[in-house]
């Protein structure tokens, strides 16, 4: 069963998580978004594994009610992220795999939304930095 690699994927991507918020603390931009980048890919991991756990089965997106539009700042999405990770988790414990794969699902979007937010923010201190003339 990949309920073993799920369980991995999702304790991988909090650690990751938890990195991007040590990170995010000493504002080490760079540093942050690694951590988010390899926490996003570790939930992408998941996911995959949780469409190979449902092998079969309709699996409908959960698009409805996983889109974070309100928050906007990175420090509360990524704890957003962490809970919704950490509740996950428990619901593999407890064997509920639908709404595991709900919450992570959720968790993902609060991860590409701040991935969006750090790449926003990378291109225009590029560009910032590209029109400053040299002194």
């Amino acid at each position: 069963m990949h309920a073993e690699k799920i369980a991995e994927a999702i304790a991988s991507a909090m650690n990751h998580l938890e990195n991007s918020m040590k990170a995010l603390a000493n504002q080490d931009q760079s540093a942050v978004g690694d951590s988010v980048w390899h926490a996003a890919a570790e939930t992408e991991y998941a996911l995959f594994l949780f469409s190979l756990a449902h092998h079969g089965e309709s699996t409908t997106p959960y698009t409805k009610h996983s889109s974070p539009t309100k928050q906007t700042e990175v420090g509360p999405t990524l704890i957003s992220a962490q809970d919704l990770l950490k509740e996950a988790k428990e619901k593999m414990s407890a064997g509920n795999i639908k709404e595991a794969h709900e919450k992570t699902w959720d968790a993902r979007g609060y991860i590409l939304k701040v991935w969006d937010q750090l790449e926003k923010k990378r291109k225009s201190t590029s560009k910032a930095e590209a029109a400053t003339p040299p002194k």
